[in-house]
């Protein structure tokens, strides 16, 4: 696990992101509903993960569907984030274009680390109103869409984010894909079908379509560990957004 690993750009965290998917590249159901399907060893592997970052990020239908609070995982954890050098929770983020997040989520009745709300512009006065009173920043960074280098710059300077976890969705991945701001990708691999064209990926959203767009990453390494492939995809250096 590359915990020491920083961005190259100062003014921006390393981003990196967390995912188990089926063999046939599914990370939820047709209908996008979302149930553990990977195994215990790989839900542990996501606390790992979370345990070496400053700050979680999460779109608001994760948030929802999975009812998690993006919590350490335990003491075990804890002690690993202070071997790692950081404090002892991780800041939360939560990510709405249209700022339609529900103030009730228990995210927001878990204090033991800031939550952040990155919107835009579209965010009505009443729901920035409700979310301001839940949660710790409510940043607007766009006016139409969220302009994600802005964000992360913002994440960087104010609040010290230096390694920024994303855990979804596939819209949200696939948009930090697009944008060249995706660092490292864990990806685990479930021999698993799920079918269904509309059943979510790790890069939804807008496609490409010429193959000379396509976002460029190598695989640094795949460990086959009871039934499932564990795997790290790198950003290639001479890729399209290196």
């Amino acid at each position: 696990m590359n915990s020491k690993l920083k961005s190259r750009n100062s003014k921006l965290p390393f981003v990196f992101s967390n995912f188990a998917m089926t063999a046939d590249g599914k990370i939820a159901f047709a209908d996008h509903k979302f149930v553990p399907f990977s195994s215990r060893r790989d839900r542990e592997h996501m606390m790992e993960l979370r345990a070496t970052a400053d700050a979680v990020m999460c779109g608001t239908r994760t948030i929802e569907e999975t009812g998690t609070v993006l919590g350490p995982g335990g003491a075990k954890f804890c002690k690993l984030r202070r071997k790692n050098g950081l404090a002892e929770y991780s800041l939360r983020v939560i990510v709405s274009g249209s700022g339609s997040v529900n103030p009730d989520l228990n995210i927001f009745k878990t204090c033991f680390s800031p939550v952040i709300v990155l919107t835009t512009a579209r965010i009505s006065k009443a729901n920035l109103q409700k979310l301001e009173a839940v949660a710790s920043d409510v940043k607007i960074c766009g006016q139409r869409k969220i302009n994600f280098r802005d964000a992360l710059g913002w994440l960087r300077s104010k609040w010290n984010v230096q390694r920024l976890l994303c855990e979804g969705g596939g819209e949200l991945h696939g948009t930090l894909v697009r944008a060249g701001l995706m660092d490292e990708i864990y990806l685990t691999i479930c021999p698993k079908i799920f079918g269904g064209r509309t059943a979510p990926t790790i890069a939804d959203g807008k496609g490409l379509e010429k193959l000379m767009l396509a976002a460029q990453f190598r695989l640094q390494s795949a460990r086959p560990l009871k039934g499932e492939l564990f795997t790290v995809l790198i950003r290639a250096k001479n890729g399209r957004f290196a």
